[in-house]
């Protein structure tokens, strides 16, 4: 009977020892998987500093959309929001030129948004490419690990203040 309960004991602390490690996982997982460095300039600036970065790390701007713009076309205030498209047509081709990778397609061109809280400052955000790309395996966790380490020494430069670029704001 001792044993009984003993085994009975395990086997409920194994259970809610899984349920408690997946209640974490899930419950921090948004925070994983999005990335937010505060900017030292205003929002101006830092878009400025990052299209700068950009362009000197070899990389390009496909597309720039504005959302506060856009809402403000259909009525709503909102505080600045760019989100901007970014490609390297070397890791763009490397993935897209294989069928199989193809799948990861809805997640290019890489996504990064500049974006201004209700206090004033300037915040750039993205998606942790670097956690999103490991469980994909192969080409796809490699070119996008490497993709990720450029896009986050890009961001650094911005965040950090070693873009020389002229106040805006």
């Amino acid at each position: 009977m001792k044993r009984k309960n003993v085994v009975i004991t395990t086997v409920i602390a194994f259970v809610a020892g899984i349920a408690l490690t997946g209640a974490v996982g899930f419950f921090s997982m948004p925070s994983l998987m999005m990335l937010e460095d505060e900017s030292p300039y205003g929002f101006e600036t830092t878009v400025d500093a990052f299209e700068q970065a950009v362009a000197e790390g070899g990389w390009s701007v496909l597309q720039v959309h504005d959302m506060q713009e856009t809402l403000a076309g259909h009525g709503h205030d909102i505080d600045a929001v760019k989100i901007f498209e970014l490609c390297s047509s070397e890791y763009s081709a490397e993935i897209l030129a294989l069928d199989d990778e193809r799948i990861v397609s809805p997640l290019m061109p890489c996504r990064v948004s500049i974006y201004e809280k209700s206090d004033g400052t300037a915040y750039i955000g993205r998606m942790n490419s670097d956690l999103m790309a490991r469980p994909f395996g192969g080409v796809i966790s490699e070119v996008m690990q490497v993709a990720a380490v450029e896009t986050e020494e890009v961001i650094a430069e911005v965040v950090n203040g070693d873009v020389q670029v002229a106040e805006s704001d």
